[in-house]
């Protein structure tokens, strides 16, 4: 007669192969993205040390060609020219003192191909006030926009607008390891969820035999 198995072979025997497939692998997944995110962390660390020193750099031309999106200035002093404005859009946005409104940017032709330029003129309580500014020579600092992917936060506005306040590092958040933490929590519930039923379902299994 061959000998009983011992009791952790005889359990792993009992072992549904598909569903603790299924789990484990939907675990290891889990975990995987955790650390994917704890890796973006890292990453994004690097990209807003890199901002906070280009706050110091000194002012560079307002760039008008294509530029690779991990290259953008962003949070760099800037000057450009305004050839030519092609259409206006706002935004939500604050003044310098920190009220809530609307910021003002006119996208503008630059005079060669490219991106063109957009400007953050000003800032305003009504969306859809009049900019009265026909283009020109600009300063300011380099933020990130939605659509252009970089406009210039000018650093005077023209008449019938406020000043916006200047863009803020503050602003881009780095919530990748809550992320992660979120990832690790969903792997350690769904394994502890499984084994819990499945010594359920064991110790059922035994009260039968």
């Amino acid at each position: 007669m061959s000998e009983p198995a011992p009791p952790a072979q005889a359990m792993i025997r009992k072992l549904p192969l598909l569903a603790t497939s299924v789990v484990g692998l939907a675990v290891a997944v889990m975990i995987g993205l955790g650390i994917w995110q704890l890796q973006r962390a890292a990453e994004k660390d690097q990209l807003l040390d890199r901002y906070r020193a280009a706050q110091n750099l000194p002012p560079i031309s307002f760039p008008t060609t294509p530029i690779h999106s991990d290259r953008l200035p962003l949070f760099r002093h800037s000057t450009g020219v305004c050839l030519r404005p092609v259409s206006k859009r706002s935004t939500a946005g604050r003044n310098r003192a920190g009220d809530p409104g609307y910021v003002q940017i006119v996208d503008c032709s630059t005079g060669i191909e490219g991106p063109g330029m957009s400007v953050e003129v000003g800032w305003s309580k009504n969306p859809n006030v009049a900019v009265n500014w026909p283009g020109g020579p600009v300063s300011g600092i380099i933020a990130p926009d939605s659509r252009s992917r970089m406009r210039l936060v000018a650093a005077t506005a023209p008449p019938g607008l406020e000043p916006s306040a200047p863009p803020s590092i503050a602003q881009i958040p780095n919530n990748h390891r809550s992320y992660a933490v979120q990832w690790f929590l969903f792997a350690l519930i769904a394994a502890v969820i499984y084994a819990l039923a499945l010594r359920k379902k064991l110790n059922d299994e035994a009260n039968k035999a």
